[in-house]
């Protein structure tokens, strides 16, 4: 293991952390493996964490009191599919492949499955993203599917691959 990772703390993400997560994700390399929009403001992610309920979960990855990772877990509301979460995550590019989207996903999927009971937790990740992928499948999800066209990275249509993880 790696010896900073054992430094990684995993925090809920509340108001002490919004600059950080703002940072995080205004990093041009972070952003374009997720969905987020260039150049948010902090104001943004304070309305986000303001609209969340018991039915999400939010994380943040720290190491030396900065913020190096963010996760989020959100249980559906249709009563139908509420033993269903979704996930999306975001890593600092120099710590990936260093531990930290393992202790995120591994506290997130705790929290899913010994407090939330959820059977099904999915999610959406660009297919040229061999690195997640395999951090994914390290954690149980499967492929389900290709979604062709999925959303614009770079100037260019591009595709994702929806997984999930069944207990």
């Amino acid at each position: 293991m790696n010896p900073a990772s054992t430094q990684i703390v995993i925090q809920r993400f509340t108001e002490i952390h919004i600059e950080g997560v703002n940072a995080l994700y205004s990093d041009p390399e972070v952003c374009r493996q997720v969905l987020q929009m260039p150049y948010q403001s902090a104001e943004v992610w304070r309305k986000r964490l303001a609209a969340s309920d018991e039915r999400a979960v939010k994380l943040v990855a720290l190491h030396e009191g900065e913020v190096i990772g963010n996760i989020g877990l959100e249980q559906y509301s249709r009563i139908r599919q509420r033993h269903v979460g979704s996930i999306g995550m975001g890593i600092a590019v120099q710590w990936q492949g260093r531990g930290v989207g393992s202790k995120l996903m591994a506290a997130v999927l705790e929290v899913a499955d010994n407090w939330m009971n959820l059977h099904r937790v999915e999610l959406t990740v660009f297919s040229d993203n061999e690195a997640a992928l395999g951090l994914y499948r390290k954690f149980g999800f499967e492929t389900e599917g290709r979604l062709r066209n999925y959303a614009v990275r770079d100037g260019v249509y591009v595709d994702a691959i929806s997984m999930a993880r069944l207990r």
